[in-house]
């Protein structure tokens, strides 16, 4: 897969017309799908990478063609490669090692990705898992360690960035969590 620059998401109310604006998108510029999938409540999500002005105009002409289905889109620029991995369920993690979880719960798929990029920004912690939408409503949430004070820092962090658009649904840090936590979560 390509380096990962910068990555578009949109939210569709509309399965059909989330294809659409998919196919749109990748015509409007060089950009790379990362990931277009139907998620829960009947919603679309579209995940692209590339350099900020290719994945910003393919997200404007998304956003054309998506008409009244479009609920959110985001530009995230220099994205975290941990975020994907992350999304993509592939992080090692051995439960012995486990100090904190930090939970950071949103409304949308779409929001929850940028409340990640910006906790693994602000501190030192690993990213264990993203849930998108499905089994959820719609809603997304993400999993991570470290130390208890970086964990705190990461909470807060990605929990402002989705605060500030009304996203935050909750969050929480636990310290020495057992290991049946870890299997049940992760």
């Amino acid at each position: 897969m390509a380096q990962i620059g910068s990555i578009g998401l949109m939210e569709l109310s509309s399965v059909a017309q989330g294809y659409v604006v998919q196919d749109v998108m990748l015509k409007a510029g060089s950009i790379q799908l990362l990931l277009a999938r139907s998620i829960c409540s009947g919603k679309f999500l579209i995940v692209v990478n590339g350099d900020v002005t290719s994945v910003e105009s393919a997200l404007l002409a998304g956003a054309a063609a998506a008409g009244p289905s479009l609920i959110e889109r985001r530009l995230i620029a220099r994205v975290h490669p941990s975020v994907l991995a992350a999304i993509a369920n592939v992080v090692d993690f051995d439960p012995k090692q486990l100090r904190a979880i930090g939970v950071v719960e949103t409304f949308s798929a779409a929001s929850i990705i940028e409340a990640a990029d910006a906790a693994i920004k602000a501190a030192n912690v690993t990213l264990l898992r993203m849930h998108l939408a499905m089994a959820l409503g719609g809603k997304g949430f993400l999993l991570m360690t470290g130390d208890v004070s970086s964990v705190q820092a990461a909470v807060a962090a990605g929990s402002k960035v989705a605060a500030e658009d009304g996203m935050l649904v909750g969050r929480g840090v636990i310290a020495a969590p057992s290991e049946e936590l870890f299997r049940d979560y992760i």
